[in-house]
């Protein structure tokens, strides 16, 4: 790692932001995963943000699932959708001059769908997304005593606001990826639906669903950086190119 982790406010709320050695050209939000792991101590991503001069934003979000619904974990009051649109976009074009075309969108487990979802829901503001063992049925742990249980009324109303339920036939983002491992079976099934309804409705997406490596672990995210990191940034560049 060459470039520089740092911590800075953005919206009254601390961020991992990582620059890279050279000026970066495009930029990565990352969305954590319900361990809350950060990705500033994960070398097989900051490498790639190096190599690929990729400057990337790390919010910090708590079990919120990425929802735009209130999480008291994360905040009374905000949303955690909200802060990413409102506060951690600008945050991006404040300190590089990014607007929403040179912003790709990745996540880890719980930020995963959080990234697909948010992907579906606004394809005009991430139009390249890349989720990596996504858990995408999130649903399933409404009752369990996490902070699913205060975000939405019934597991039926949760289940309404998870990625499938976002997706739209005609308006996608054009650059979307997402893996996970066969032997991860708590997610899986997700990760599987999704394929079949994109299938069906014709939308183009890029899936690997083979590749073992660790289930549901860093093991697994890990090896699958190289894959995501730069399917992420050849998602930015033509985006690039087709905005001159």
């Amino acid at each position: 790692m060459n470039g520089t982790w740092t911590t800075p406010d953005i919206g009254g709320k601390t961020a991992d932001v990582y620059e890279p050695p050279t000026r970066p050209r495009f930029g990565v939000l990352h969305l954590h995963g319900v361990g809350l792991t950060p990705l500033r101590d994960k070398p097989a991503f900051t490498r790639l943000f190096d190599e690929l001069a990729l400057a990337c934003v790390c919010p910090r979000g708590q079990r919120s699932w990425w929802a735009d619904r209130v999480c008291a974990e994360f905040d009374p009051q905000l949303t955690p959708e909200r802060y990413l649109l409102d506060q951690v976009l600008p945050f991006f074009r404040e300190r590089w001059g990014f607007g929403p075309g040179a912003i790709g969108l990745q996540g880890t487990s719980m930020g995963g769908q959080g990234a697909l979802r948010l992907g579906f829901k606004y394809p005009d503001r991430f139009p390249v997304v890349a989720g990596i063992a996504s858990a995408i049925d999130y649903h399933e742990h409404y009752g369990q005593g996490t902070p699913l249980d205060d975000m939405y009324e019934t597991k039926e109303q949760c289940r309404q606001d998870t990625t499938v339920l976002h997706v739209h036939p005609s308006h996608y983002p054009p650059h979307l990826f997402f893996c996970i491992d066969p032997d991860d079976t708590e997610w899986f099934r997700g990760n599987d639906r999704l394929h079949e309804k994109l299938t069906a409705l014709g939308i183009p997406h890029e899936i690997d669903f083979t590749t073992r490596a660790g289930g549901h672990s860093w093991d697994y995210f890990n090896h699958m950086a190289d894959r995501v990191v730069r399917f992420v940034h050849a998602g930015l560049q033509q985006q690039s190119r087709r905005l001159l």
